[in-house]
């Protein structure tokens, strides 16, 4: 055992032996060493405080005559079990996660392959060459920036190869570089949905962009001449596979006008691919990326279809902003973890993520189904449908005349936690129908069936919010 002991060699101070009888007797009393926890060797420890073994040989033995320490036969020196500290240390507060009802975009954690993971991080730990272990390319191992690349291509049409593609630590961390890097090169204003993501805007913020809002409808980001004249950006944030939270789907001729625009201007679209995995009633829809891969930095990650604690998260750059972004990751963190790079490389080119997708669908779309029939069932005065074709959410309306805020803090009150639609807006005081975003991938269609009448609950205090049949 290391102990953190200081003795002063000094005429002047207290004698050494006395020095150290003082601070074990500190660290036995304070609890920082406990009942039971065994002492250095008197010649171990004689030669780490460069003292003669008679020093530690004293100290121990009053130690040992206040009740402090004990020898025991093979064992050596040890905390006495009589020896309590005279006021037991506080255990460590940490700021418990307050659980989210409905957390929207929360995949399912349970379903974690857990077996499939820890296949591919033995195979990269067995096989992976020593130098792997130093520091990686900053913008990512050229494993997974390939397999990302092909991976990318044949499930979302984006248009890349390996060096397009920088790895991140989560997609949150590459909306920051990219948002970065175009500030950088003057831009000054970013457009983003309104309703929208509220990091987007809050990250876009922090990066010295002033967020101005997008309208959206139930096809998304509003793409017509007056809309795209009025915003008056820079640069145009939005999610065209699934728009968040509204949940529509950005039309070709909406994307054809936006990537017009931004052709126009000289500038960027990023796409935030969001939910484009999790689809259950209707085709897939190919990347904005693959039609302007020069004007369009695309933004994807591992939380929605993995877990959100993976951390990983990649773009795929136009050739512009290569050097821009790979400066950027540098010297913010000098890159991802290359073990989970490599074991994500391996993950996807066994299969493994296509299979895991292919099982959760139709998890999901069970329990999207469940959680629309049991709000129709409890709250038929509330309006659900829209959006709800893909995606780990849905958007219910509550009727006009109820409150949001009024709802929210009811439900704080009975010990809810939910997502109001006022909390996407880019300025939640304009005019806007009340509503909650409800989350279902992390809940089983039982624990849904629960929350929702926990819902009415709430409903039955808030005026207006069970309709007309209250």
């Amino acid at each position: 055992m290391e102990l953190l002991l200081s003795l002063t060699h000094d005429a002047r101070s207290e004698p050494l032996h006395a020095q150290l009888e003082r601070q074990l007797r500190e660290a036995i009393r304070g609890g920082r060493l406990a009942a039971g926890e065994r002492l250095p060797a008197t010649r171990a420890l004689a030669a780490e405080l460069s003292v003669s073994r008679g020093v530690i040989v004293e100290a121990y033995a009053q130690l040992a005559a206040e009740g402090y320490l004990a020898t025991r036969r093979g064992a050596g020196t040890v905390v006495a079990a009589a020896a309590r500290p005279a006021r037991p240390p506080r255990p460590a507060r940490y700021p418990r996660a307050v659980p989210e009802d409905f957390h929207p975009g929360m995949p399912d954690l349970a379903s974690f392959p857990r077996a499939a993971w820890l296949r591919s991080l033995r195979a990269v730990l067995r096989e992976a060459p020593d130098q792997q272990l130093g520091y990686a390319d900053p913008v990512g191992t050229p494993r997974l920036r390939t397999t990302l690349a092909r991976y990318l291509g044949r499930t979302r049409g984006v248009a890349a190869d390996g060096g397009r593609v920088l790895v991140t630590s989560g997609l949150t961390q590459g909306v920051a570089l990219a948002c970065r890097a175009l500030r950088r090169r003057g831009a000054r204003r970013i457009a983003v949905e309104d309703p929208g993501f509220m990091v987007h805007r809050g990250v876009a913020a922090h990066c010295g962009l002033e967020v101005v809002p997008a309208p959206v409808d139930e096809h998304g980001l509003r793409t017509d001449a007056d809309a795209l004249a009025a915003l008056d950006a820079d640069v145009v944030l939005v999610t065209p596979a699934h728009q968040m939270p509204l949940g529509g789907v950005l039309a070709p001729a909406r994307r054809a006008e936006l990537l017009a625009w931004a052709e126009a201007r000289g500038t960027y679209v990023i796409e935030d691919d969001y939910d484009a995995e999790h689809r259950y009633d209707r085709e897939p829809v190919g990347a904005l990326q693959g039609l302007a891969p020069e004007r369009v930095i695309y933004a994807g990650g591992a939380s929605k279809v993995l877990a959100p604690s993976l951390r990983l998260g990649w773009l795929v750059l136009p050739q512009a902003l290569r050097a821009a972004l790979t400066t950027e990751k540098t010297l913010d963190d000098l890159g991802t973890s290359a073990l989970d790079q490599l074991a994500l490389a391996d993950f996807i080119e066994r299969g493994e993520l296509d299979r895991h997708l292919r099982r959760m669908r139709p998890r999901y779309r069970a329990r999207r189904d469940a959680l629309i029939a049991e709000l129709a069932r409890v709250l038929p005065a509330w309006r659900t449908g829209a959006g709800i074709a893909a995606g780990l959410h849905v958007v219910a309306l509550l009727p006009e005349a109820v409150e949001e805020a009024a709802f929210l803090a009811a439900a704080n009150e009975r010990g809810m936690r939910l997502h109001g639609l006022s909390w996407f807006r880019v300025d939640p005081t304009l005019p806007a129908p009340p509503g909650l975003v409800l989350g279902f991938g992390n809940a089983s269609e039982p624990s849904l069936a629960r929350a929702v009448a926990r819902l009415a609950e709430v409903g039955e205090a808030v005026p207006g919010a069970l309709g007309d049949a209250a």
